[in-house]
Parts: C-alpha cells; sequence; structure tokens
C-alpha cells in the first residue's frame, strides 16, 4: 500500500515537471516551502535529468527552484508574522510543525541573525521551516526574500547537478535503465519515512 502511494507520488512529480517544465519546478519547490513533505532531494534531481535530455538548461532549472522556494516562503513568513509564535504553537501541528521545528529555526536566527536565512536554506528539513521565525521575529523582508533567494539558488543547483550525473551514469548503464524510476520511488520511501517519523515524533512530544 505504502509502495503504491509513493509510486503515485514519484510519477506526479514526474508528470509535474514533464508537462509544466520549469514552472513545474517552480510549483513543487513552491509547495515544499509551504511546510508541505514534498521534498526537493527528489524533485530537483529529476530536473536534472530532465535537464540531460534537453528539457531546459541546468541555470533555468536551478532559477526557477528558487523562484519556486520564495513564492513558497511568503505564506509562511506572514502566517508568522501575523499570527504570531502562540499562534504557531498552538496550530502548527496541523501543518506538521512541531516545537521542536520552531526552536532549532530560532537557535539559528539567534546564532546567525539574518545570515540564517541564508545558511538554512542550505540544509534539509531546516530550511522548509525557517520562514515561520523569520515571520515571528518580523524579520526584514528584503533580507529575509533576498537570502531566501540565493540559498535556494545554491541549494538547487547542487541538487540539479546530482540529477545531471545520475542521469549521465544511467546512459552509460542502459541495461538498467528500466531501474531508474525504483530509484525515484526509494528515494521518496525513504525521505518520506524519515520526514514524517521526525514530524509525527516531535508533534508527540510537544
Amino acid at each position: 500500500m505504502l509502495e503504491n502511494i509513493l509510486a503515485l507520488l514519484a510519477n506526479w512529480i514526474q508528470e509535474v515537471i514533464t508537462n509544466l517544465g520549469a514552472w513545474g519546478v517552480a510549483l513543487l519547490m513552491a509547495i515544499e516551502s509551504c511546510n508541505i513533505p514534498l521534498p526537493s532531494e527528489v524533485i530537483l534531481p529529476f530536473a536534472g535529468y530532465l535537464v540531460t535530455k534537453g528539457v531546459f538548461s541546468i541555470h533555468t532549472a536551478a532559477l526557477f527552484g528558487a523562484l519556486g522556494c520564495v513564492i513558497g516562503s511568503i505564506p509562511s513568513y506572514y502566517l508568522g508574522y501575523f499570527g504570531g509564535r502562540k499562534f504557531i504553537e498552538k496550530y502548527g501541528k496541523y501543518f506538521l510543525i512541531s516545537k521542536h521545528d520552531l526552536e532549532i529555526a530560532d537557535k539559528w536566527v539567534d546564532k546567525y541573525g539574518d545570515w540564517a536565512f541564508f545558511v538554512c536554506r542550505m540544509l534539509p528539513v531546516v530550511r522548509t521551516f525557517i520562514s515561520l521565525p523569520a515571520g515571528i521575529l518580523k524579520a526584514k523582508k528584503r533580507f529575509f526574500f533576498t537570502f531566501t533567494f540565493f540559498g535556494s539558488l545554491i541549494w538547487s543547483y547542487l541538487l540539479v547537478y546530482v540529477g545531471i550525473k545520475l542521469g549521465e551514469n544511467t546512459q552509460a548503464l542502459k541495461h538498467i535503465w528500466h531501474k531508474f524510476d525504483a530509484v525515484i520511488i526509494i528515494a521518496c520511501m525513504i525521505l518520506g519515512i524519515i520526514y514524517i517519523y521526525h514530524h509525527i515524533k516531535h508533534l508527540k512530544e510537544s
């Protein structure tokens, strides 16, 4: 059952990017940045694979990935900005956001200030939730969104490049070509289970 669901998710990600191109990358990355467990570690490597097929360039894939992150961060930022910490602590569980997530993001902001928004955009898990404390702390919008864009751009280039290398290897090993979809499904399964387990655990502890 779980394998079938994850297979559908992997196929959906592929179809969205295949049909919408770079805008599909932006859409999926925006969803991921809205605190929805849709891992960029799966989205961007597949975009990288399409780069090897000539669908778009690495620069386009990375740019639209970063653009999607900024767009998706806007609602999270304003949720924190207008809702405040008490609102997030009370209702965050409905978005799979625990107090633990806020505490981790808070520590980064306290330690690095505005630069935390840049650094955290290149870190798994933390990057998804940094927008909320930024809003709660009423971080200056021009700094937050600028650092969000450039941090996400680096992250996007990295994962798109991973997809390009995977695509090159897949072309070189044509006899295992049919296993490429299985790689995507397994990646979704591992990342999805880790993500959900991590958040349910901390939500129960909150």
